[in-house]
């Protein structure tokens, strides 16, 4: 893995998507932030050479549900680039 995102940005988007997916799974925003610190779109967001840290939180979230139900954080259409028609 490359250089890591500076240590502010990461706080702010893992507080932000945190909260996204304790709204979602009705859980604690703790255990929202477990969920997202242990996934690999995390991992991929912490490497600076991804640029990851350019997404919204809501498109950071997408690309972790993404992740949940299917396996791959790639599968998420801001990785993906598909068209929307």
């Amino acid at each position: 893995m490359g250089k890591r995102v500076r240590p502010s940005i990461m706080q702010t988007l893992d507080a932000q998507v945190a909260t996204l997916v304790s709204e979602s799974r009705g859980v604690s925003e703790l255990d929202g932030l477990r969920l997202f610190l242990g996934s690999k779109t995390h991992e991929m967001l912490q490497d600076d050479d991804l640029k990851m840290w350019h997404y919204s939180p809501l498109a950071l979230f997408d690309m972790w549900e993404a992740e949940v139900e299917t396996g791959d954080p790639g599968n998420s259409l801001y990785l993906r680039g598909d068209e929307v028609g």
